[in-house]
Order: structure tokens, then sequence, then C-alpha cells
């Protein structure tokens, strides 16, 4: 048996959760839920808690070191590169156009590596 890849959830360490959320909020869009009930406070992608995708969780981002985590933009990728730095992030490569559309690699505001992803 052959399985095919699915990535089925994804963790950010963040420094400041409500820094984060209000930047991936104001980036991308979505609106994000806080959740406390677990050993350690997150905030969800999507503020259904039952939804799949992922969270910022307090930690120590891994200095660009780490994943490079691509998310969907709600409107063209320019639009979203300017909020992106507007929000304290910062755009670090030209947009690349592939077959499923473009994007443009980005840090937020801990230095995670984010790609801003606008389907085709």
């Amino acid at each position: 048996m052959t399985a095919k890849p699915t990535v089925v959830w994804t963790e950010i360490p963040v420094t400041d959760l409500a820094k984060a959320q209000q930047f991936y909020e104001t980036v991308f869009g979505f609106k994000m839920a806080m959740d406390d009930t677990g050993p350690n406070p997150i905030v969800n992608f999507d503020a259904d808690l039952d939804g799949i995708g992922g969270h910022l969780y307090p930690g120590e981002p891994a200095s660009g070191n780490g994943p490079t985590i691509h998310l969907a933009t709600p409107d063209k990728l320019e639009a979203a590169m300017e909020r992106c730095t507007k929000a304290g992030g910062k755009m670090i490569s030209p947009i690349v156009a592939i077959p499923p559309g473009r994007f443009a690699y980005a840090t937020d505001p801990d230095g995670n590596s984010i790609g801003l992803f606008e389907p085709a």
C-alpha cells in the first residue's frame, strides 16, 4: 500500500500569542480562536476549535532554520505581501509562479518562515 502524503496539522512557535494572532489574522484574513483548555494556551488558525489546520503556541521560534508553512491568502498575493510588511513581518523573496498558483516567502514577527500562497 502506498499512502499519499497529507499534512493534517501545523504548529508555529511564537513569543507573544496575542501579537502573533493579530499578525496572522491581519495577513491571512481568518478569525482565530484562543484555546486554553490544554497544558499550554494555543491560538487555533480557525475559530472553529474542531477544525484542522494548525495553531500558534508559546515557544522558541526556529530562527530561520525551521520548516516553512504556506498559507493561502484571501485575495491577491501583492495585497497580502503589503499587509505582511505593515503588520511587522518581512518579505524575503520575490513572487514565484508555479502551476498551482503563486507564492512568496516571508518571516513573521518572530522570524518563523512562512509562505504567502495565492491559488491559481
